[in-house]
C-alpha cells in the first residue's frame, strides 16, 4: 500500500488533525508539501518550485491561498482504491466548508452582474508582500517577531503556529535546493552552469534562514520565496535587493543573474515590478540596480513583467533619459507614476508619509504599500455607461429589457438637465454601493475561509496583531473599485444637456426613441449627437461634467468601509475589458451604437474622439482631481515610432510627461508604434508576433488581442510631437 503522505502531502497535512483551526491546517499542508513535493530548477537554473500537488488536488496560489480540487481528489480515489474511503471523506468535509462559505453571501446582485454594470469581489487579487523580509533578515528574524507577539494573543496561538509552519516549509525547501544544486553540479558538464550551481549551493547554506550576503544569495532567497508565493508582483525590487547588490563587485555576476531572472519573469507572467521613487523627504531613491533593470528591459524587449517607474519632483534627468530610451524600444514599459500625486492621495486616507512613499504596484497598476497593506487590487468595477443607460431607461437594461436597477423616473418628464444628471448620479450611487457590498461579501469569505499564513509572515501588522493577511492583519486594509467608461458617459451627458435642454433642438422623447431604434431612421439626430463636443479636447463644459460625476463616484466610495478594515477608494484601469464593456452597452447619446465595442480604455477620451492635439487632451484629463484616486488612474498616449525614437522626439516626450505631472497627473503610459505596423499586424499577424502595445494598464502582444480590442488600440489618436 502506498502511504498517503507520498501520494498527496497537501491532503495528508491538511487532514492530519481535523479538530484544528483551518489556518493551522493550511500551515501543516504547506509543511508536509515542502518535505515531499518535487523541487525543480527553471531552465535558467533558478529555484522554480511552486506549491502544487502532483495530481492536481491542491495548489497554493497568490490570489486564493490553498485550493483543493474535488474532481482530482476523486481521480485519486480511483487510482488508489486502498484509500478510496479516505478520499471520499475528504471530499465530504471540503464540501461542508464550501457550504459554510456560501452562507456568508448576502442576496446576490446577479442582475447587475449579468448586465455588466458592476462586479464586486470574485477573486483574491495580487499583492505586494515584502520579500525583502526574507532576503535581508531571514526566516529566523521573522520567528523572533512571532516570539515577541504570540503571548499577547493567546487565543490566536493557532495563527502563530500556522505562520511558523510556513516559515519551516521555506527553510526545508531551501535545504533541499542546497542538496539538489550540489547533486546536479556533480554531474554537470557545462563549466559555467556548474560554477553557478555551486554558488547557489553555498548561498543556501545561509539563506533563507539568515540574511543574504551578496547578490547571488539574495537572488536565491528571493526566488525561493517568490516561486513559493506564486510568482506574483515583485514590488520595489530595486530597493530591497539593493543592499545585497551593493555588496557585489562583480558586474558580470549581477548581469547574469538579472538576465536569468528576466527570462523567468517572462516565462511565468510575473506581474508588476516597481523601480525608483522618493522617500518621505523627497530624496530620490534610484540606484545602480534601477538603471540595470532598465538596461535589461531594453535588452530583452519583453512585455512582462509590468515595469513601473516612480517619478517625483527630484527625479534626475539621467533617469528621465533612461526611461525615454526604454520606452523607445516599443515595449510600453515602464509605466510612470507621480509620487507628488500618489503620496498625497494615500495620505488623505490616513497613510502617513513614511509609508505612503513606500507604495508600489501589484497586478497591472493597482497601488499597494510594500509589505504593509492588503488594498485589494481590483475589489470591483462600475461601468459608468451602463449607469447612464439605466437613467435613460428607468432602471432597465436596454440590451435585453430586464429590470435590473432602481427606478429614477421617466426622463421624458424631466424638465431640466440637472434632474437628468441627478437620475444618472442616483443610478451610479446605487451600482457603486452594490459593488462595494459584493466586494465585502467576498472579502468576508476569504478572510474566514482562505487564510494565507505565508503572506501573513511577509506583511507588517499581521504578526503584530495576531491576524491573517486576509482578515485585517496588515497595517492598511483599504479597497479599490475601478471606474470604466468615464469619457463615454461624460460625452453623453453633455450631448443631452446641449442638444435637448440648452438648444432644445431635440426632445428627450425623440432621443429615447432613437436610442431604442439604435438610431435607425434618426440619421440627423445621430449625426448631431455623435459629433457633439467630446471630452479630451479641452472644452470646459464637457470636461466639467465628466470630472463632476467622477468625483461623485470617489466620494461615494469613501463612504463605504471594507470588511478588511479600511475604506474603498477608486481608480481606472480596464485591463483588457474595454471592448467587452462596450459590447454590453446599448446605444448612447454620444452616438455609440448598441453593442459597439469601442469604449474609453482609460481616463482619457474615447479612442479617436480627441481631435485637438495632445495638449488639449492633457488639459481635459487634468480637470479630474487625481488626488482622489488611490488606485491606478491610467492615462495612455500613442506615439508614432519614427518620431519618438529621435533625440528630439524623446526630449519632447519628457517635456510633455513633466508638464502632465506638474499639472497634477497621477499616471502616464505610452505605446510607441507605427500606424502602418498596427494595420498590417491585424491583416498579417504572422509578420508581427513581437509587436507590443499598451492595453488597459499592461503591455501585451498586439496579435494576442481579440479583434475588438485591436480596433480599440488602432482607433486611439496618435500624439504629435
Amino acid at each position: 500500500m502506498t502511504d498517503l503522505i507520498h501520494i498527496d502531502p497537501f491532503l495528508y497535512g491538511y487532514f492530519l488533525d481535523e479538530t484544528l483551526e483551518h489556518g493551522e491546517r493550511v500551515g501543516l499542508a504547506l509543511l508536509y508539501a515542502a518535505k515531499n513535493i518535487e523541487i525543480k530548477f527553471s531552465h535558467q537554473l533558478l529555484p522554480e518550485t511552486a506549491f502544487e500537488a502532483k495530481y492536481g488536488t491542491a495548489a497554493y496560489t497568490p490570489s486564493e491561498g490553498l485550493r483543493f480540487s474535488d474532481e482530482n481528489i476523486m481521480k485519486l480515489a480511483e487510482e488508489f482504491p486502498e484509500h478510496k474511503e479516505t478520499f471520499k471523506r475528504y471530499i465530504d468535509e471540503l464540501n461542508i466548508s464550501k457550504n459554510k462559505a456560501k452562507r456568508l453571501y448576502s442576496e446576490p446582485t446577479e442582475a447587475l452582474d449579468r448586465s455588466g454594470a458592476q462586479w464586486g469581489g470574485g477573486w483574491g487579487g495580487h499583492s505586494n508582500p515584502d520579500y525583502g523580509r526574507i532576503v535581508n533578515y531571514g526566516t529566523d528574524h521573522i520567528r523572533s517577531i512571532i516570539a515577541e507577539n504570540r503571548d499577547k494573543y493567546p487565543d490566536e496561538a493557532w495563527f502563530y503556529r500556522s505562520c511558523s509552519y510556513a516559515l519551516d516549509a521555506i527553510d526545508i525547501i531551501g535545504e533541499r535546493y542546497r542538496k539538489s544544486a550540489l547533486e546536479i553540479a556533480e554531474n554537470c558538464d557545462n563549466a559555467d552552469d556548474k560554477a553557478f550551481l555551486l554558488r547557489m549551493a553555498k548561498a543556501f547554506e545561509t539563506v533563507p534562514k539568515k540574511p543574504a550576503y551578496d547578490f547571488t544569495s539574495a537572488m536565491c532567497s528571493f526566488m525561493l520565496i517568490f516561486a513559493f508565493d506564486g510568482s506574483d508582483s515583485p514590488g520595489r525590487f530595486d530597493q530591497y535587493m539593493y543592499p545585497a547588490y551593493s555588496k557585489t563587485e562583480n558586474k558580470e555576476e549581477i548581469d547574469d543573474l538579472l538576465d536569468r531572472l528576466w527570462d523567468y519573469f517572462h516565462d511565468h507572467r510575473s506581474w508588476n515590478l516597481c523601480i525608483s521613487g522618493s522617500d518621505e523627504n523627497w530624496n530620490d531613491e534610484s540606484n545602480g540596480l534601477t538603471y540595470d533593470i532598465l538596461d535589461m528591459v531594453r535588452k530583452k524587449g519583453y512585455n512582462t513583467p509590468n515595469l513601473t517607474c516612480r517619478i517625483h519632483r527630484n527625479t534626475p534627468d539621467k533617469l528621465w533619459n533612461a526611461v525615454a530610451d526604454t520606452l523607445a524600444t516599443g515595449t510600453g514599459l515602464p509605466a510612470l507614476y507621480n509620487d507628488d500625486v500618489v503620496c498625497i492621495a494615500l495620505e488623505k486616507i490616513g497613510i502617513p508619509p513614511e509609508d505612503s512613499h513606500d507604495y508600489c504596484m501589484n497586478g497591472c497598476n493597482q497601488i499597494d504599500i510594500l509589505g504593509k497593506s492588503h488594498m485589494g487590487l481590483e475589489d470591483g468595477e462600475v461601468l459608468f455607461t451602463k449607469c447612464l443607460e439605466f437613467a435613460l431607461h428607468n432602471g432597465v437594461n436596454a440590451m435585453n429589457g430586464e429590470k435590473v436597477s432602481i427606478e429614477t423616473g421617466d426622463p421624458r418628464a424631466f424638465t431640466t438637465y440637472e434632474r437628468f444628471e441627478r437620475a444618472f448620479i442616483d443610478q451610479l450611487e446605487y451600482v457603486t454601493y452594490n459593488s462595494c457590498s459584493s466586494a465585502n461579501t467576498c472579502q468576508h469569505l476569504r478572510g474566514v475561509f482562505e487564510p494565507h499564513p505565508l503572506r501573513s509572515c511577509l506583511i507588517e501588522g499581521c504578526l503584530e496583531k495576531g491576524r491573517d493577511y486576509r482578515n485585517g492583519g496588515p497595517l492598511y486594509n483599504h479597497g479599490q473599485i475601478l471606474a470604466e467608461g468615464i469619457a463615454d458617459a461624460g460625452d453623453s451627458l453633455y450631448a443631452v444637456k446641449k442638444l435637448i435642454y440648452d438648444e432644445k433642438k431635440y426632445t428627450m422623447a425623440e432621443l429615447i426613441d432613437a436610442l431604442n431604434a439604435n438610431f435607425e431612421g434618426f440619421e440627423q439626430l445621430h449625426h448631431d449627437f455623435k459629433n457633439c463636443e467630446k471630452f479630451g479636447n479641452d472644452i470646459d463644459d464637457v470636461d466639467e461634467i465628466t470630472a463632476r460625476v467622477l468625483n461623485r463616484f470617489f466620494t461615494v466610495l469613501k463612504r463605504n468601509n471594507t470588511y478588511r478594515g479600511g475604506v474603498f477608494t477608486g481608480g481606472c484601469s480596464t485591463f483588457n475589458r474595454a471592448a467587452d464593456y462596450g459590447s454590453r452597452t446599448a446605444a448612447l447619446p454620444n452616438g455609440k451604437l448598441k453593442g459597439e465595442p469601442l469604449l474609453a480604455d482609460s481616463i482619457a477620451a474615447t479612442p479617436g474622439r480627441d481631435t485637438n492635439g495632445p495638449t488639449a487632451q492633457i488639459k481635459s484629463v487634468l480637470k479630474y482631481n487625481h488626488n482622489n484616486a488611490c488606485s491606478g488612474f491610467v492615462f495612455q498616449n500613442k506615439f508614432e515610432k519614427k518620431l519618438f525614437c529621435s533625440e528630439k522626439g524623446k526630449a519632447s516626450f519628457i517635456a510633455l510627461a513633466k508638464a502632465y505631472f506638474a499639472g497634477g497627473g497621477q499616471q502616464y503610459t505610452v505605446t510607441v508604434v507605427s500606424p502602418e505596423d498596427l494595420l498590417d499586424a491585424k491583416a498579417n499577424p504572422e509578420n508581427h508576433r513581437n509587436l507590443i502595445v499598451r492595453v488597459g494598464g499592461y503591455s501585451d502582444y498586439f496579435v494576442n488581442l481579440d479583434e475588438a480590442l485591436q480596433d480599440n488600440v488602432i482607433e486611439r489618436t496618435f500624439t504629435e510631437m
